[in-house]
Order: structure tokens, then C-alpha cells, then sequence
């Protein structure tokens, strides 16, 4: 297997189709073995029917979920994903598709150079944003990526983009040692590939605000409380070999 693509989802009945429409279609076109993996992360309407019953061509699909059938959030349900995805190289993306999957055309040169974790980014040289969250969205977003540069991920201009790829390797070792369940998950994966030795490059992508975001207002704030989290597991040596 060479690709996985992992996309969480919490009730996302009516915003997936078009989002594994445009996985299919795109991974359909490759030469390459891809898989789907899709993470069911306690919806409460037809979500997992939805994606049961969805026919992937010659791409595999699969659905998984946490046992017990609650929302755990975005970070314990892509580490599920990964966890049972098997790809040579995976990706996380978020099921609103507001960064589509054509945009890792631009990530496989860096692995070609060694890098071992490539992040999308907003907020870097030729990033593209369509459609921008509101003001109050962005303005949180930009005073908490400063805190976020100073205590956990210096030089990253944008962690929490939900557009990730890492080589398989690479996150097989990671999973053991991540521990952050909710909106910190992003710092954390790139803190601890960093402490491990890993080489982390952000790269720009084409972005596109969805209006029916699940990301809340005080997203910024949960994620300050995290990294605080991510920053003291570091001292700890959580994140050593």
C-alpha cells in the first residue's frame, strides 16, 4: 500500500460525499495502491451507513470506530486511523474538504529530499486562501500560533491546518507516545516528531474556509490549554526514545 488517507468524521452525512467523491476520483486516477480509512468519531446520524455503503472503484474504503462509540475528538480519532491504515505514506485530512486531496502533489518532492513529516500550511509563501475564516477566527489563530511558536513548535507558522502527511515509519514510532485527544493533536504530532528527530517541512496548500466549520470560536483557547500539556510532556521525556 503506498497512500492512506485518514479522514476523521463526526456527523458529517452531508459534507463527506463530496469529499470522498473527490478522494475517489483523484485517487482512481494514480498508479499507485491507495486506501481510504475512514474514522467515525461517535456521529449520531448516517455517517457510518453513509460510508459503508460507498462504492470506492478500485480504491479500498474502510470504516473504523472508537469501541465505545463516543466522541473521543480529532486527535484520538486520526490516531485510530493511522493506527490502522497501512500506507507506505499517510495523510490525515479533514472531511469538510477544505483542502482537497490534489494538493500532496506539492508535498512529494520533499519527501524525495528526506523530510519525513510535510504539514500544510496557510500561512507560509504560495499558500493559497480562498475563503478566509471570519476575523475573530484568524485574529485568535494568529495570537495563538505565536504562543504555539514559543512553547512548542518554533518556526511553524501554521500547526493547525488538518492537511498532514507522514511516511509510515515515521508515525508507527510517533503513536506510542501521543497522548493528545482534541484540538492540540496537531502541536503535539509535530513536537514529538521534532523531539524524535524526525525532519518536518510546512508547505503551502490551497485552503478554503467551509461555512459549517466544527471548529469552534474557542478552538485557540482549548489549544493554548494543550500545548501547555504538549510542552510539559516534553520536559517529562514523554516524547524520548
Amino acid at each position: 500500500m503506498h497512500l492512506s488517507v485518514v479522514i476523521p468524521a463526526f456527523n458529517e452525512e452531508r459534507r463527506l460525499p463530496a469529499t470522498l467523491d473527490n478522494v475517489v476520483d483523484y485517487l482512481g486516477a494514480r498508479d499507485y495502491e491507495a486506501e481510504i480509512v475512514v474514522v467515525d468519531d461517535g456521529s449520531k446520524d448516517n455517517t457510518a451507513a453513509l460510508v459503508r455503503g460507498w462504492n470506492a472503484g478500485k480504491t479500498a474504503i474502510r470504516l473504523t470506530a472508537h469501541p465505545d462509540g463516543k466522541n473521543h475528538g480529532k486527535g484520538a480519532t486520526v490516531r485510530r486511523g493511522f493506527a490502522e491504515a497501512s500506507g507506505r505514506f499517510r495523510l490525515f485530512m479533514d472531511a469538510d474538504n477544505s483542502t482537497t486531496i490534489d494538493q500532496i502533489d506539492g508535498f512529494w518532492p520533499y519527501f524525495d529530499e528526506g523530510f519525513d513529516v510535510v504539514i500544510g500550511s496557510r500561512d507560509v509563501a504560495d499558500a493559497d486562501v480562498v475563503v478566509h475564516q471570519s476575523w475573530h477566527k484568524e485574529l485568535g489563530g494568529k495570537i495563538g500560533n505565536l504562543l504555539i511558536q514559543m512553547l512548542a513548535a518554533p518556526g511553524i507558522k501554521d500547526t493547525q491546518a488538518g492537511f498532514k502527511m507522514f511516511t509510515g515509519e515515521c508515525i508507527e514510532d510517533l503513536l506510542p507516545v501521543l497522548q493528545i485527544d482534541r484540538w492540540g493533536f496537531d502541536v503535539e504530532l509535530i513536537a514529538a516528531a521534532r523531539h524524535r528527530g524526525y525532519r518536518v517541512k510546512e508547505a503551502p496548500i490551497r485552503w478554503v474556509n467551509s461555512p459549517d466549520s466544527k471548529v469552534p470560536a474557542n478552538a485557540y483557547l482549548q489549544v493554548m490549554g494543550e500545548v501547555w500539556r504538549v510542552r510539559r510532556l516534553r520536559k517529562a521525556g514523554a516524547y524520548d526514545r
